[in-house]
C-alpha cells in the first residue's frame, strides 16, 4: 500500500497502516472480552495482533487510550440513512444503536472505559472526545434532514440560534444514547423494534404519544 508524506507519523518517520491500527484494535476487544480489564496487557494485544509492542505504544500510550479507541471505530460504524421521515430515521439509528450494544466487545470495552474513567478525567475526555463527540454527528444529520423536511423548525438566527442549536443537539444525543445504553448495558434487555416504535413515540410526542402505540 502506498503511503503519502501525510500518514506518516511525525516522531518516527514510518508509514501509519489502517490494517494494522484495524488488526490492533480487532485484538484489544477479543482479548478484552476474553481476559476481563484487569488481565489485559499491551503485550497480550500485541500478541494477538501480531506486532511489537513498540508498534502499540508509538499509537497509543496506554491501554486506556488503546481500549477507547477499539470502541470509537464500532461506534463509527453507525449510520442514518434518510428513512423519509424524522420518526423513521430515530427508530432506524435506535435499533442500529441498540444492536451495537449487544455486541460482546462493544458491551464489555464500554463498560470497562467507563468503570475506570470515573477516577480517571483524562480518561473520561477521551471517551467524550473520541465516542461522544463523534457520534453527534448523527444527531447533526437527523435534525438538519428533519428542518429540511419542515418537520423541525430551523435554527435561531445569529449566536443565540447557533447557542440554542448545540444545547439541543447535545440534549437529543444524551436523551437517546442514555435510553439505549441503560437499556442494553443497566437492563438487560432487548432493544427491538417494538421499544424502538414506543422510545421515539416518547422522544417525539411525549407521554401522551404512548396511548396511540398498539
Amino acid at each position: 500500500m502506498h503511503h503519502s508524506a501525510s500518514s506518516r507519523k511525525g516522531r518516527t518517520g514510518r508509514p501509519r497502516s489502517a490494517e494494522t491500527d484495524f488488526a490492533i484494535l480487532d485484538a484489544t476487544r477479543a482479548a478484552l472480552v476474553d481476559l476481563g480489564w484487569g488481565r489485559l496487557t499491551m503485550g497480550e494485544v500485541a500478541a494477538r495482533a501480531g506486532v511489537a509492542k513498540t508498534t502499540l505504544y508509538r499509537r497509543w500510550a496506554n491501554k486506556n487510550e488503546l481500549v477507547v479507541d477499539a470502541v470509537a471505530v464500532l461506534f463509527d460504524e453507525l449510520e442514518l440513512p434518510d428513512r423519509g421521515s424524522l420518526q423513521s430515521d430515530i427508530e432506524g439509528v435506535v435499533l442500529q444503536f441498540g444492536a451495537l450494544l449487544a455486541r460482546p466487545e462493544t458491551k464489555t470495552a464500554l463498560m470497562a472505559v467507563v468503570a475506570e474513567s470515573t477516577a480517571d478525567e483524562a480518561l473520561r475526555e477521551r471517551i467524550r472526545s473520541a465516542i461522544v463527540d463523534r457520534q453527534k454527528r448523527l444527531v447533526l444529520l437527523g435534525r438538519s434532514r428533519a428542518q429540511a423536511r419542515g418537520e423541525l423548525p430551523p435554527d435561531g438566527p445569529g449566536a443565540d440560534g447557533e447557542r440554542a442549536a448545540t444545547r439541543n443537539m447535545d440534549l437529543i444525543f444524551d436523551v437517546i444514547a442514555g435510553a439505549i445504553v441503560h437499556r442494553t448495558l443497566v437492563s438487560g434487555e432487548p432493544v427491538d423494534a417494538a421499544w424502538g416504535r414506543d422510545f421515539t413515540a416518547l422522544f417525539l410526542t411525549g407521554l401522551a404519544g404512548l396511548g396511540d402505540q398498539a
